[in-house]
């Protein structure tokens, strides 16, 4: 069975150019699709499920690490494992939290031909290292659960969150949100918080007993949380983790959160199920 990939690349001159230089440094590898926003990303992809995903970091409509969020939720593991992640990106500063977090890789544009032949190089050993034919063989839920941690570093780097290493500012501990009119601002104690959602523009503010609204995207807020008190569960949603009363398993294998104080269930993406293994 050959080698698949997907490119999802809004230049299309820059797609056309990462895949000639695909076709040398990779001649066995075949691009089934390119895809030139997210949302045609996540679609081709669940259609043709190729062995190596190529994402353009900023696209149109969803960006890349937002279409790479909806694959790890989205994708079929009972059909096909999960791909390789590899970002397509003209930042430099990507590129370096993605070295720091040892991840797969990042393509810098515009492709250089010495530098994608050793992204290759680490693509080949990863899904070799995947291959049900190892002996002895990796257990399946080993294999995704591998993919999936080094999903989480290639998301983590390309989305800006700091590295462990990092020096970091104070936690918050007040937000200025709006309520749910506009009228009114309001300071709000972190201490009270049990929940952000993103929606839409705006960024939702949850305590037990009110909502507020906020400009600031959730991947600027994150890195001025406490990382022990609120964890992301979903890419659109951080709890706090003092306030997760149960967790709850639906018929599909998906998990759900009770929260202290709150009558909605919150979802938990397959990417940090991992947190609540234990439980």
């Amino acid at each position: 069975m050959p080698l698949t990939a997907l490119i999802a690349e809004d230049e299309p001159l820059l797609a056309q150019a990462l895949q000639a230089e695909l076709a040398a440094a990779w001649p066995e590898l075949r691009v089934v699709a390119t895809a030139r926003d997210g949302r045609s990303a996540v679609r081709e992809a669940l259609r043709l499920l190729p062995q190596v995903l190529f994402f353009d970091i900023r696209m149109p409509d969803l960006d890349g690490l937002g279409a790479a969020a909806e694959l790890a939720d989205s994708w079929p593991t009972d059909e096909a494992p999960m791909p390789q992640l590899v970002f397509v990106t003209a930042y430099d500063e990507y590129a370096a939290r993605a070295f720091e977090a040892e991840a797969i890789d990042y393509v810098l544009k515009p492709v250089q031909p010495e530098r994608l032949r050793r992204t290759v190089a680490r693509l080949r050993q990863a899904l070799v290292a995947a291959a049900p034919s190892m002996t002895p063989p990796i257990p399946p839920d080993e294999v995704l659960e591998r993919t999936l941690a080094q999903w989480r570093q290639v998301l983590g780097a390309a989305g800006g969150a700091p590295s462990a290493s990092s020096p970091s500012s104070a936690p918050l501990r007040m937000i200025a949100a709006s309520d749910a009119g506009g009228a009114t601002v309001r300071m709000v104690p972190i201490d009270e918080v049990l929940y952000f959602e993103a929606a839409d523009k705006y960024l939702r503010v949850l305590t037990a007993t009110q909502e507020y609204l906020i400009r600031t995207p959730l991947k600027q807020l994150l890195p001025q949380l406490d990382a022990d008190t609120f964890w992301q569960v979903h890419r659109a949603v951080v709890v706090r983790s003092a306030a997760i009363e149960a967790v709850h398993r639906d018929e599909a294998g998906k998990l759900h959160l009770a929260l202290r104080g709150r009558a909605e269930k919150i979802p938990v993406s397959r990417l940090y199920a991992h947190l609540f293994r234990a439980m």
